[in-house]
């Protein structure tokens, strides 16, 4: 039998990427195999203060976006879309995006099919292909 998971964000850490060329974004995954007892879904909370960046990029799975806090403007393969609390942006996956300035803290869920965050295929404009 499947157990209920309960993760209370407060308790994480911020994460950050190992380069900084992938942005300044901060995130706390929630839910993501192995660290939770979980399969076919990852989520997280990721956040933006003014000034700091998520760099373009793709991944081959689609992502949602679900806005909680703050407004700002998410690049998804070259136009710009509005997030705010309250508004959810599917992003289909292969489409280039990122937030490449954010101009007021933001704050937004996204979510992944996948059973873990190492499972997601990122791929940065700016790094060279494998």
């Amino acid at each position: 039998m499947t157990r209920v998971t309960r993760i209370d964000s407060a308790t994480l850490p911020d994460e950050r990427w190992d380069d900084p060329a992938r942005g300044t974004i901060r995130f706390r995954t929630l839910i993501s195999a192995p660290d939770t007892e979980t399969t076919g879904i990852v989520c997280g909370v990721a956040m933006l203060a003014p000034g700091e960046t998520f760099a373009l990029h793709s991944h081959p799975g689609p992502e949602v976006y679900f806005g909680l806090e703050g407004e700002g403007e998410v690049t998804i393969d070259g136009r710009q879309h509005r997030l705010a609390p309250g508004v959810a942006l599917y992003i289909p996956g292969g489409a280039v995006h990122g937030v490449p300035l954010a101009t007021a803290h933001l704050r937004w869920f996204y979510t992944f099919a996948a059973d873990s965050f190492a499972d997601i295929r990122y791929r940065f404009l700016h790094e060279t292909p494998e």
